[in-house]
This record gives C-alpha cells, structure tokens and sequence, in this order.
C-alpha cells in the first residue's frame, strides 16, 4: 500500500469517527432541548435519518443543519410514536410485576405475555427506522413493524443483538456513551433496516405492482423525496 493510500484511509477513518462524536453530541444537546420527555425521539429519528442520507448516496449532508431540520420536522410524530411505546412498555413492566407477585398462575398467562413482549420488542425495533425512511400513518407504522419484525425475523434477531452488544460494551466502558453509543448504535440499526427496504424498494419498480417507493410487501408507504 501506498503513503498516499494509507493517507486517504486514515483521513476517511478521521471523517468518520468525527461524524460519530459529533452525531453523538447533537443527540445528547437536542435531547437536552426537548428537555429530555420532549426531545429524546426526535434527536434519535434525526440520528437515523442522517445516516440513511449516507447509505442511499447523499455523501455531503450538513450535519448540524440538517440534524436542527428534521428534529423540529418530525418532532410531533416522532413524540407521538415514541411515548406511545414508552407507556406500553410501562404497563408491561407493571404486567409483569403483577405475573411475578402471583402464586399458582396458568402456565398460559407467562406465555401470553412473553408473546407480547415479542410484539412490543418488533415495535422498538422497526417504527422508528419506518419512520426514517417513509411516510404513512402511526397505524400503519405500527402494523408494519409487526409484520417487519415476524416475516423477516432475521433482520429483527440481528438488529437485536447488534444494539444489546453496542449497549452492553457501553456500559462495560462507560466513557465512551457521550461520544460514540448513539451514533454507532443508530448507524448500524438503520443499516439493517435500509438493506431490507432498499431491496423491497428495488422489488417494487421492478414488478411495477405499486409506484416507485411503495412497500408492497409488508405496507401501503411511499417513501419521501424517491426513498425520503
């Protein structure tokens, strides 16, 4: 190798781990804006949505202005999804404080609810990457995530443990979440789901069923701006 291509390769390396301190830190300023209740959803969806500009080709993206744009775009539907899930998962961990209280239960009941709480982890995991990348109703969202999280299990089952693993290394080394959690945890999330809807893009206009952008496999989205 080259002087000139190890050069180049440090200097992408540099660009890259740049982008990743400074993604990190405007989640952290605007979720602090929001007043964290206010502020947490749509600094993560502004997160996903400047890595999907990346992935799809939109190389020179202005980090800080675009980041400011889509938070105050999405910040009410991004709320709304948001804390819908935040008080859904709060009555399941009450649910399950209650399970746990009780003596001689249905061996039905724990699978009843492990079963929801498969459906609420599809719902963590596929709304906001929807959201990132088409349009369409919370409804729809939510339904699709369902369908997303059970017919392509694999994707589901690898963006699981990508996040548990960026999470539990965090923790285990504290210091670098005020730098690198957010964005590298949101960078390979919405990789996964991008590669999934790309592909479902793709299929889209070549069977011609439904217009360019629409997901007809698993939803009734068009996507903004040819993929948002």
């Amino acid at each position: 190798m080259s002087s000139q291509n190890i050069v180049n390769s440090l200097d992408r390396l540099f660009t890259w781990i740049t982008r990743l301190v400074v993604i990190n830190l405007l989640w952290f300023f605007y979720t602090m804006i929001g007043l964290v209740v206010g502020g947490i959803f749509p600094a993560t969806l502004s997160v996903l949505k400047i890595f999907r500009k990346w992935i799809i080709g939109e190389k020179q993206v202005p980090i800080w202005s675009t980041f400011r744009q889509e938070y105050r775009r999405e910040f009410i539907k991004s709320n709304l999804i948001g804390w819908m899930l935040t008080i859904a998962g709060i009555i399941l961990f009450i649910n399950y404080l209650v399970i746990k209280s009780m003596d001689n239960i249905s061996i039905l009941i724990p699978v009843a609810f492990y079963l929801l709480i498969i459906f609420y982890i599809n719902l963590l995991i596929w709304s906001f990457p929807q959201l990132a990348h088409y349009n369409g109703k919370i409804r729809d969202f939510f339904r699709n995530a369902i369908i997303l999280g059970f017919g392509r299990f694999h994707y589901t089952i690898a963006i699981f443990f990508y996040l548990f693993f960026v999470l539990y290394i965090s923790l285990k080394y504290p210091g670098i979440l005020p730098f690198f959690t957010i964005s590298i945890g949101a960078c390979g999330w919405i990789w996964f789901a991008m590669n999934l809807f790309q592909k479902n893009d793709i299929k889209s206009e070549k069977t011609n069923i439904v217009k360019k952008g629409e997901l007809n496999d698993f939803g009734h989205f068009q996507s903004k701006n040819g993929y948002r």
